[in-house]
């Protein structure tokens, strides 16, 4: 990379997350979503939007556990899903539609909800929206997976934060402390892994797309092996 290249890593990017009902992408619905505007390391650098949502369901009890929103709290402070969602919907085109890279960490499961809630509200989906596939998309767990991977152990975001030594000023599973997290760990790999940081953002899209699909093959054999359904999507982000 030349002097005067600036990498994707020092440019804009835009965070994204979400909280759920539960783990179904076909039939949950989002209660939380969180935005963040990053220009820079720090959270001084970072701008930060986040809706709370009725999803119209009663919020399971496990989910209850992990994001600490109640079925009351949404219904008496949530926003109409179809207004809220059109609205994330319409900041992620428009920031994708100008080069500014969308970051999660696991993002092919909030991809897929979204579309799918943009969907059952009769909303136009992100894919509809840009007129193309969604990118370009930077996946925190899937260039983890690319960069590191002979790396023993699990790889939830906790797990990665700690690998990279990166201390967290707020809790895990609020979508907005989420998508800090994730903003910290796509640095620290870039950080360590200059190719990743050299990469343009086309390369490393599709970097990630092969990156993805090796894992997943690799977990339909050891699920196979099981007597498992082979059944992890090789597909990514989508």
């Amino acid at each position: 990379m030349s002097a005067s290249t600036t990498s994707w890593i020092d440019a804009p990017l835009l965070g994204f997350d979400t909280e759920t009902t539960g783990t179904n992408v076909a039939g949950d619905r989002i209660v939380t979503v969180a935005l963040v505007h990053s220009v820079g390391p720090g959270r001084e650098n970072e701008t930060v939007a986040t809706w709370l949502i009725d999803p119209e369901m009663d919020i399971p009890e496990p989910a209850q556990r992990v994001h600490g929103i109640s079925t009351e709290h949404a219904r008496a402070h949530g926003m109409k899903a179809a207004e809220a969602l059109d609205e994330v919907a319409a900041l992620i085109a428009e920031s994708l539609g100008k080069d500014i890279p969308l970051v999660a960490f696991n993002i092919s499961f909030d991809l897929a909800i979204l579309e799918n809630e943009l969907t059952r509200l009769g909303l136009p989906t992100l894919t509809q929206r840009l007129g193309h596939d969604i990118a370009p998309v930077i996946d925190g767990l899937v260039i983890d997976r690319g960069v590191d991977r002979y790396r023993k152990g699990k790889r939830t975001l906790t797990d990665v934060l700690a690998h990279f030594g990166i201390e967290q000023d707020g809790r895990l599973h609020t979508a907005d402390v989420d998508v800090s997290a994730t903003l910290d760990v796509v640095r620290a790999i870039a950080a360590k892994y200059p190719k990743v940081a050299a990469s343009s953002l086309e390369v490393l899209h599709r970097e990630q797309t092969g990156w993805h699909r090796r894992w997943a093959e690799g977990m339909n054999e050891w699920l196979t092996k099981k007597g498992k359904t082979p059944d992890v999507n090789t597909a990514w982000p989508l």
